[in-house]
This record gives structure tokens, C-alpha cells and sequence, in this order.
């Protein structure tokens, strides 16, 4: 198995092990070494390990602390869109993403996910990001510059280079 194969395995096996499950919420008073800053129509999620996170406005998600070391290590996705910026070496084991649709994993990076209507789309603004269906072991890794759309089903994914309008336009969503 290739370097990136064990790497995209064992991010992606990570999510499974244990998991506490933290609620936006509480983050704010400080529960998962994170904390919320109020930012016209979003919030900047700012966390310990120099984890940062901005949360599209009407965002449902769920921080998790998966090694239960009290800093946030996962989120789980549930509607609209989150860029992160996971500083390498920053986030022990990696920051993993999980929507219903697909799973994500960085180690140090800064990329946008955006969950709904039956869809998952996964963009890289700098560094590396493993993306794969959560019941297939098959994902592909990408660049900067590059995209993927996970839909419901089994068919390979498909990695394309995203036209500056489409990146344009989700970077607004976080005021970029």
C-alpha cells in the first residue's frame, strides 16, 4: 500500500475510535479548547492547536474530541458549509470532517466542505485533503485547486479543477 493510502486509512479509521461528542454551544464557553466569534451573518471558530473554522451562517454541526484530550479533532457536518485552516502538526492525528455523504481528512491545510440537498463538495485552497464515501475504502487525495462532489451512491469520485467563478462563489459564503 502507498504512503498515501496508509495516510488516507488511518485518518479516516481515526473518526471511528472513540468519540465525544461536544455541541456547538458548549464550545463557546470553552468545552473543546474551542471558542465563538460572532462575524457579520457567520462565526470564526477559533481552537486550540490553532484550529480555525469559519461557519457558514445557518451551519449544523457537531464539534467532536475524538482522543478525548479536550481540543476538538473531528467535526460532523450535517448542513451548509465550514473552511477550515488546520495548521500542520496543529490538530494530534489529524481533523476529520464526516457529512453523510463523505469523509475528509487533513493533517495541514486550509479547505472549504459544504454539505446539502443529497451532496457533499470538498474544495483545497492550500495543502492536501483525503475525501471518501463513508462505507467505501476507495477516496482520492486532493491538491490545492481541486474539487470534488460526493453524491449518495458508489461510482468513483471524480477530481476536477474548479473554475474561478465556483470558488469565487463559495469563498463569499465565508466572506473571503
Amino acid at each position: 500500500m502507498s504512503v498515501r493510502g496508509r495516510y488516507f486509512r488511518s485518518l479516516v479509521a481515526a473518526v471511528f475510535a472513540g468519540v465525544f461528542w461536544v455541541d456547538a454551544a458548549l464550545a463557546q464557553s470553552g468545552e473543546a479548547g474551542c471558542r465563538f466569534e460572532p462575524v457579520e451573518g457567520r462565526q470564526i471558530l477559533r481552537c486550540q492547536q490553532g484550529l480555525t473554522i469559519i461557519v457558514e451562517g445557518g451551519a449544523s454541526f457537531t464539534l467532536e474530541d475524538r482522543d478525548r484530550n479536550g481540543n476538538a479533532d473531528a467535526v460532523r457536518l450535517r448542513r451548509k458549509a465550514l473552511l477550515i485552516e488546520a495548521p500542520a502538526g496543529g490538530v494530534q492525528g489529524g481533523f476529520v470532517v464526516v457529512t453523510p455523504q463523505a469523509i475528509a481528512a487533513v493533517r495541514g491545510t486550509k479547505w472549504a466542505i459544504d454539505a446539502g440537498q443529497g451532496k457533499t463538495s470538498v474544495f483545497v485552497i492550500r495543502g492536501r485533503v483525503a475525501v471518501q464515501r463513508p462505507v467505501s475504502s476507495a477516496g482520492v487525495v486532493l491538491a490545492p485547486g481541486e474539487g470534488v462532489d460526493v453524491e449518495r451512491g458508489t461510482g468513483a469520485l471524480t477530481v476536477k479543477r474548479w473554475p474561478a467563478k465556483r470558488v469565487s462563489a463559495l469563498m463569499a459564503r465565508f466572506g473571503q
